[in-house]
């Protein structure tokens, strides 16, 4: 059982961050944001997909002005991102849910009050979003671009929001590579009760991303680090979403859907389990109960496996078994075994309602 830090809860919108909430999902559109029904049509999208926050750029006033229009139309809870001009972060906390900030490029600090007190007048969370890549120029001369130089810059942002009055505050410290990334992350977090926003920026290709998220965003969800997540992934959007339910789960930091057991292939497998297992995964994608459950292609790991699993098949010659909680409820055709198996998985999951 992993157990999180203790952090400050949160509200980006409706949603929890820190604390005992779930941790949350996050994306990002890559529209224009000025063009209103294309950022909102990604918005649904990644709602469809299961993502709980949705972050968009606002690199220009137009997208600012945007943003109205946009909340008017989502249920998201969302997030500005904003780089450089600070105007605009002015004018985007009239409408959104959460501003972030790079304090790399933000500039200099009586441009971040103007921005603490446009938030304090709404009652919204700031992201001290600090990347490596472009950290300020007084941290990255003294630590060059190191886990310890985003350490810094994060822990001065956030003492200078704090002597404003200010502590509505999620913290992000990202690098392109996993080492620096947890590094950051790990040394911060004894150093604070803020909730941390988790990633590996700029990870590259849904392959490259995947890997490189799964390493570093799952060995500090197992350090019980991270209150919300970003998978960024060159690609679609619900990508994104996709593998990072996949890591809270696989992990253990999260108990949603089937966590789906089966052997890999090798020279005793009895029946045809890769098409088995694709059936599986399609037509039980929807279901959200945390069930176990074991797909094995031959004798030798098939009952053992069998027996911890909430529903399971054990393949063999021609045909094979279906056993809830390790009892068999029925030895069937190879042909009939899938259809049975998923009808006891419905039940399962209806039953731990």
């Amino acid at each position: 059982m992993i157990k999180r830090y203790d952090t400050k809860k949160i509200y980006v919108g409706d949603v929890a961050v820190g604390g005992d909430a779930p941790i949350s999902v996050q994306s990002m559109t890559y529209s224009e944001t000025a063009n209103v029904a294309a950022t909102v049509e990604q918005i649904n999208r990644l709602h469809f997909a299961g993502c709980d926050i949705v972050r968009v750029a606002v690199p220009h006033e137009e997208d600012a002005l945007a943003l109205k229009a946009i909340k008017e139309q989502i249920s998201l809870p969302l997030v500005a991102d904003i780089h450089f001009n600070y105007k605009l972060a002015l004018i985007a906390a009239q409408s959104v849910d959460c501003i972030r900030i790079n304090p790399g490029n933000i500039g200099e600090k009586s441009r971040v009050k103007d921005i603490v007190k446009a938030c304090q007048e709404r009652n919204i969370p700031i992201r001290i979003g600090v990347n490596a890549g472009s950290l300020e120029k007084e941290f990255e001369d003294r630590y060059g671009q190191t886990a310890e130089g985003m350490v810094a810059s994060a822990e001065y942002n956030i003492k200078f929001l704090e002597d404003l009055g200010f502590d509505a505050i999620k913290v992000s410290l990202k690098a392109s590579d996993v080492g620096r990334t947890v590094d950051a992350y790990r040394m911060l977090r004894p150093k604070n009760h803020y909730p941390f926003h988790l990633g590996v920026t700029e990870a590259g290709t849904i392959f490259h991303a995947t890997i490189k998220s799964s390493i570093g965003l799952g060995a500090l969800l197992l350090d019980g680090i991270g209150d919300t997540m970003r998978v960024s992934i060159t690609g679609e959007l619900e990508e994104e979403v996709k593998v990072a339910k996949a890591i809270l789960k696989d992990s253990g930091a999260a108990k949603e859907g089937l966590n789906i057991i089966s052997c890999p292939t090798c020279g005793r497998i009895e029946a045809d389990l890769v098409s088995a297992v694709s059936e599986i995964e399609e037509k039980t994608k929807h279901i959200k109960a945390p069930l176990d459950v074991s797909v094995m292609g031959c004798v030798v790991n098939a009952i053992g496996e069998a027996k911890h699993a909430d529903v399971a098949i054990a393949y063999g010659k021609g045909s094979g078994l279906v056993m809830v909680k390790g009892d068999v409820v029925a030895r069937l055709e190879e042909k009939d075994l899938v259809k049975r198996f998923i009808e006891e998985v419905e039940k399962a999951a209806e039953e731990s309602k």
